[in-house]
């Protein structure tokens, strides 16, 4: 052995020392904490960065809250059972903190509106200020001054003798089901009285570590309020109960699919070689490709998510081809021939095999989905990695004394006999109809599906306890809303009010319950000023029959008492401004909706409650084009278009990636070339007709599966059709060898509980086994080992 290759195994000693090193410092110092967050893996609306604040603000708004009804038919247990649910979630005020009194909340709600009461009305108190007769209102003034029944007023008499402000305090608070009740919160449902509990987590919902504190602590929680009431009902919401179950689901199938592919390798590394030498080597070789690929992409990304930890546990059945196919050559080459020639000689199929491999995933790392390309290039970093390791290691490790192979991989490898090989004749021409029939029939029935939701697959019970939480709150959606911009504050605010008199109609016929808007709370200030000047013209003259001075008359009070409540009434006439309005305590529930200024201009959300049926969505959207500066927003629908759309552009890209590398091998095999390139295509179409024979729905990640089927599937051809006649059955072994753990790691991905991977998954799954089949048959010479059997060691 010449002093290079041994220069070379040291140089790459040192960079995997380095790649230890680094690891360890993110796992022991820095203790990183893989991503979870599924939005982070779908793309941004960077074309519209305020479209994307809006839907920032909404999403934010909720993802740090837990929502939990705790219900029973007997509000005496309800509130006992709240009561001991509570003392548990005190107990870690680091982690999360409880929600203030009702009766606190009230206070703080209602001085925020203090100084403005005279500029605040319902439309309904529009209407009957313009129609009303004088003597109404004085009748209603004068039933709220001595009535017994007449009805809640907040405040004194003087403050409020029209009852307007408790009037336009009654209408706001139909925004929402929920009452204070015996210093609670609570709402009424399904024959129970509900306490409500909000609380707000202190770290991100996101955080693994808080997952783990949080979701054991809910579970006690639930478990005292039980034991206080066994009959109650415990509804909890929150992101972070769906983060936590996507964390422990993918978690699970991390180690699973990379343990099991780890377990099935070494036992077809034993099977083969009966020796742990190639089973170190391969695992070496793995390792050193998870490794890099983690530093690298930490240092490019800034955080890793779990998903491209648990899509890159399937690197273990792709990064070992490498290894194996060194080892399979080394078993079928001369003793002669040392591992450093060998490899010189191996070098053009394994560089091959690599950009083949990296062409495949360029189409994944060319979307605009961050979770994906953080896949592809997680998926080419470890491959890299791999593949520089056996090209500095093996020739250094591997001596042509140091293998021999069981009578199991020689059985396989003379295999080959058996496949025959396709040629232009009747039989030929008659399988060649057959598939065309059956890929003709299949693609046709073909059904596509690019719904977002379908990206993950969330626990029956937490989707029953939203629905039901949802329903009893009638809660906002959002992700789907009205964007309203404007030049300023105040042109927002008006059209605002402009969609809430569109959209009357819509709540009168119960398709919505109503909206969710800051200007429900801040009208604009023309509404303000016309609000102001309606009252003063309708209740507060100064003529004798206004209905201000007939009070006055009535209860036997002079001019002056009737000029002093003016002035009183005329002082709370302060202007109300979103700014500060959402910064004071009844602002805190609207300030997910107020925008502000962005991108130079001014905007906000409407959102939409208790939408009562969403097949119903496009009449909220006409809505929106009648109106200046409103547009409808439907998230779910929007990323459903780019996943269509992504969908079609990656199919163009899976044919450009199949011409570029035909072009690729034709420079090394001429003619020959489409010989490797034809199982992946024919595999790739068999497989997408036999979706469409069962009735599989097509998503982007069968395509993207079917680029990789492509960039893997070349692999093989490149065996069969790369080595020398005496060394094809070896060949043949490597592609073997190489299928087989294939199928484990894609197989274990198919099935996978999360709908990408599990779509990924099955379409490698039935791909590679296909593509495993057929290889042989497109081989260019017939059986050339034939007689040589006693020449191979």
């Amino acid at each position: 052995m010449t002093k290079s290759p041994k220069r070379l195994a040291a140089l790459w000693l040192l960079a995997v020392t380095l790649l230890l090193a680094h690891n360890a410092w993110l796992w022991l110092g820095q203790r990183i904490s893989p991503d979870t967050d599924i939005l982070a893996l779908l793309p941004s609306s960077q074309h519209d960065p305020v479209l994307q604040q809006a839907f920032a603000h909404m999403v934010d708004s909720a993802q740090q809250k837990v929502v939990v009804l705790v219900g029973d038919s007997d509000w005496d247990k309800a509130t006992q059972a709240a009561d001991a649910y509570q003392k548990v979630m005190q107990t870690q005020p680091g982690l999360i903190s409880m929600g203030g009194n009702a009766g606190e909340l009230q206070a703080d709600w209602l001085q925020s509106f203090e100084r403005s009461r005279l500029l605040l009305l319902t439309p309904e108190q529009r209407r009957q200020l313009h129609s009303a007769a004088p003597e109404q209102w004085t009748q209603n003034a004068l039933s709220g001054l001595y009535g017994a029944f007449s009805g809640p007023r907040l405040g004194a008499w003087q403050d409020d003798p029209f009852a307007l402000f408790s009037g336009w305090v009654q209408t706001r608070a139909q925004e929402t089901p929920v009452r204070p009740r015996d210093g609670r919160l609570f709402v009424e449902g399904n024959g129970r009285s509900y306490v409500l509990l909000l609380m707000n987590l202190k770290p991100s919902a996101f955080s693994m570590s808080a997952q783990q504190q949080v979701i054991p602590l809910l579970a006690q929680a639930r478990a005292e309020a039980s034991k206080i009431a066994p009959q109650a009902e415990v509804i909890t919401a929150g992101v972070i109960l769906h983060a936590a179950a996507g964390s422990e689901m993918a978690s699970s199938e991390m180690a699973t699919i990379g343990a099991g592919s780890l377990i099935g390798i070494l036992l077809l590394m034993w099977l083969c070689f009966r020796s742990l030498k190639p089973i170190a080597y391969i695992a070496v070789s793995i390792a050193v490709g998870c490794l890099g690929a983690l530093s690298v992409s930490w240092l490019i990304f800034g955080r890793i998510h779990l998903l491209t930890l648990v899509f890159g546990a399937s690197l273990i059945g792709i990064a070992q081809d490498y290894g194996i196919y060194f080892l399979c050559a080394r078993l079928g080459s001369p003793q002669q021939l040392d591992s450093r020639q060998l490899l010189q000689r191996l070098l053009p199929g394994l560089g091959l095999m690599l950009l083949a491999a990296i062409i495949g995933y360029l189409g994944m790392a060319l979307t605009p989905f961050p979770g994906l390309r953080q896949m592809a290039v997680f998926s080419a970093l470890g491959l890299l990695f791999a593949w520089l390791t056996v090209i500095c290691w093996f020739p250094a490790l591997i001596g042509p004394h140091s293998l021999r192979a069981t009578t199991l991989a020689h059985g396989y490898s003379r295999s080959i006999k058996a496949w025959p090989l396709l040629r232009a004749d009747r039989k030929g021409m008659l399988i060649a109809l057959i598939f065309l029939v059956f890929a003709a029939i299949g693609l046709s029935r073909i059904t596509v599906s690019d719904d977002i939701r379908s990206l993950q697959k969330t626990p029956q019970a937490l989707l029953d306890d939203q629905i039901k939480l949802g329903k009893l709150l009638e809660l906002a959606a959002p992700v789907q809303f009205y964007l309203v911009r404007g030049d300023s504050a105040e042109q927002v605010l008006q059209r605002e009010e402009q969609l809430n008199q569109a959209l009357q109609p819509l709540i009168d016929k119960k398709l919505i319950a109503g909206l969710q808007a800051v200007s429900n709370w801040v009208p604009s200030l023309q509404m303000q000023q016309d609000n102001r000047q309606l009252i003063e013209r309708a209740l507060l003259g100064k003529d004798a029959t206004s209905p201000l001075n007939q009070i006055a008359r009535a209860i036997d009070e002079s001019p002056q008492w009737a000029a002093d409540l003016r002035q009183r009434l005329l002082g709370k006439t302060e202007p109300l401004l979103p700014e500060p309005f959402i910064a004071t305590a009844a602002g805190e529930a609207s300030r997910h909706l107020w925008l502000g200024k962005t991108e130079g201009q001014f905007a906000s959300v409407v959102a939409i409650r208790g939408l009562s049926d969403y097949r119903r969505l496009n009449e909220l959207a006409a809505i929106a084009p009648k109106l200046p500066g409103v547009q409808w927003v439907d998230k779910v629908a929007d990323i459903s278009s780019v996943l269509q759309y992504y969908r079609l552009y990656m199919s163009w890209a899976l044919l450009a990636a199949y011409a570029g590398i035909f072009i690729l091998l034709s420079l090394r095999y001429g003619r020959a070339a489409w010989r490797t390139v034809a199982p992946p295509l024919l595999a790739s179409v068999a497989t997408l007709a036999l979706f469409g024979w069962l009735s599989q729905p097509l998503q982007l990640f069968h395509v993207l599966a079917c680029l990789l089927l492509l960039g893997l599937g070349v692999d093989y051809g490149i065996f069969l059709q790369e080595p020398a006649e005496r060394e094809r059955r070896f060949a043949w072994l490597t592609v073997g060898l190489s299928a087989i753990s294939a199928l484990l790691s894609f197989g274990l991905l198919a099935l996978s509980g999360s709908p990408p991977l599990h779509a990924f998954g099955l379409t490698m799954l039935v791909g590679m086994a296909l593509i495993w089949l057929i290889a042989p048959c497109f081989s260019s010479s017939p059986h050339p080992y034939k007689n040589q059997d006693n020449s191979i060691p």
